[in-house]
């Protein structure tokens, strides 16, 4: 980790996202403008997701923003989870409007209403749909991407006539939800199931996906939540199976939002700012003229040539042909987290040669222009891999097997400060009460992030009582 990154994360995190030209603020509380790099890194989420989606026959849909009070009213631990960060509106014009209306904080409520209306049959099971929208919860406290009053995200909703079925779609969303984080992204995750005081309000079972960041906190990556009956039931969504008898549906919900975005920066990102994984960078290579390249015009005509067979293998490339500086143009390009530049002048056109500067690695590498494409090629493949391996081998450094009681946890946590180092991902041991959980939030600030499907190690004792532990727990703070 850089200097800043290691005495203030958050200010190191808003340079990047800056100085890469990512967003931009305006004048609306907790919210930003996506910039178009920054929309195109969303863009291409959405393209890699969507196509999981048409793989399973799920189909993209779109419902209003804006839901009535008495839906929410309808499932009360839903209303009772969301209603502190809930927007409404109450007036158009002068006209106070008879019954409120909430922004839409998520959609269940809605989609509830519409499938009590579609689904009459067990012909019409398995019901999937998906929606891409924006979302509304008034934060108390907003960061960028990571944390805002509005954002973007989808929202996957089925209906199925077994809970085996739903339970089934459920997982299947989250291995969908890991190999686009850790495959396409780079960010490691820990799967598993969130205890109930975590888990989405009017939800059976809760799992997730959370990463570990560089300054070693949470972010929930990806939920995929198994409703059971639960809004069945408060929606009347029923059908009618093969023995003619009405049954209700089992449902479940699950969504990813531009959130991956800031978890992505703040685990790649380094102290030049920026490094994006090759598979979603908008521009994968830069190929930069150097030397007194404008007197020989083989120079450009050399770096047209190989941009064009750069775009033949469909690899985003783009030339820097402005008149900038060399040193002005390197480092811009790296605060923009291009993975791979490509300097050319006089002399590597004399040497038949160019050279390669890959972002997250610091010597430059003078290669051959015969095969230059598939040196290329082969190199962005090569970094894709290594920055999850590198990720992962940052997150095994900072787990924590080995603290058994709030005392050891307490100090942990206060040797890792006065280090200036982060307390990371702490494995422990957890009687299953609620009580435990508050204890540990309210004396270290750490929650829990989820009940690990395949933890490293099984812990016995439960880290606040002392008593059997009945499940072993991913802890930490988060964003």
């Amino acid at each position: 980790m850089s200097d800043l990154q290691k005495t203030d994360f958050s200010k190191w995190y808003i340079q990047t996202i800056q100085n890469a030209d990512l967003m931009s603020y305006l004048p609306v509380r907790g919210c930003i403008i996506f910039k178009p790099d920054g929309y195109e890194l969303w863009e291409r989420i959405q393209q890699r997701f969507n196509a999981y989606l048409k793989s399973q026959g799920i189909r993209n849909a779109y419902f209003p923003m804006l839901i009535p009070k008495h839906f929410f009213e309808k499932e009360e631990e839903h209303i009772e989870g969301f209603a502190p960060e809930l927007p409404w509106m109450t007036q158009v014009g002068d006209e106070k409007l008879e019954e409120p209306y909430a922004l839409r904080p998520t959609s269940e409520t809605m989609i509830g209403n519409a499938f009590s209306d579609w689904i009459q049959s067990y012909r019409d099971l398995p019901y999937e749909i998906n929606q891409w929208a924006n979302v509304f919860r008034w934060e108390k406290k907003t960061l960028p991407f990571m944390r805002t009053s509005e954002f973007l995200w989808q929202e996957g909703h089925t209906a199925h006539a077994s809970e085996e079925d739903a339970r089934k779609r459920t997982l299947s969303v989250l291995d969908a939800y890991t190999d686009l984080i850790e495959n396409f992204l780079d960010i490691p995750v820990y799967k598993g199931q969130k205890t109930p005081s975590e888990r989405f309000a009017g939800a059976v079972d809760t799992y997730s996906a959370e990463s570990m960041m560089r300054d070693g906190k949470a972010v929930q990556a990806g939920t995929s939540h198994y409703l059971g009956n639960n809004f069945a039931e408060s929606f009347d969504i029923k059908y009618l199976d093969k023995d003619n008898q009405m049954k209700y549906v089992f449902t479940t919900s699950w969504g990813i939002s531009t959130r991956l975005i800031g978890a992505m920066i703040m685990e790649h990102g380094d102290e030049n700012g920026l490094v994006l994984p090759p598979a979603i960078a908008p521009t994968q290579v830069v190929l930069i003229p150097v030397g007194p390249w404008q007197k020989n015009p083989e120079i450009m005509e050399k770096l047209t040539t190989i941009e064009e067979s750069l775009k033949a293998k469909d690899i985003r490339v783009q030339i820097d042909d402005t008149d900038s500086s060399p040193g002005y143009k390197f480092n811009d390009w790296e605060q923009k987290g291009v993975p791979m530049h490509v300097e050319f002048g006089p002399r590597d056109l004399k040497n038949d040669s160019a050279v390669i500067k890959m972002r997250d690695l610091d010597d430059k590498e003078s290669v051959s222009l015969d095969g230059i494409e598939d040196k290329i090629a082969d190199e962005l493949k090569v970094m894709q891999k290594r920055l999850l391996e590198s990720a992962r081998a940052r997150n095994k450094a900072n787990e924590y097997y080995d603290i058994d009681t709030l005392d050891d946890l307490k100090k942990h946590i206060e040797t890792k400060k006065e280090a200036n180092e982060t307390p990371g991902f702490v494995l422990i041991g957890w009687d299953g009460t609620a009580e435990t959980e508050a204890k540990i939030k309210e004396e270290t600030g750490f929650t829990t992030r989820n009940i690990p499907f395949n933890p490293p190690m099984e812990k016995k004792v439960d880290i606040v009582s002392g008593k059997p532990a009945k499940y072993t727990v991913w802890i930490a703070r988060a964003y």
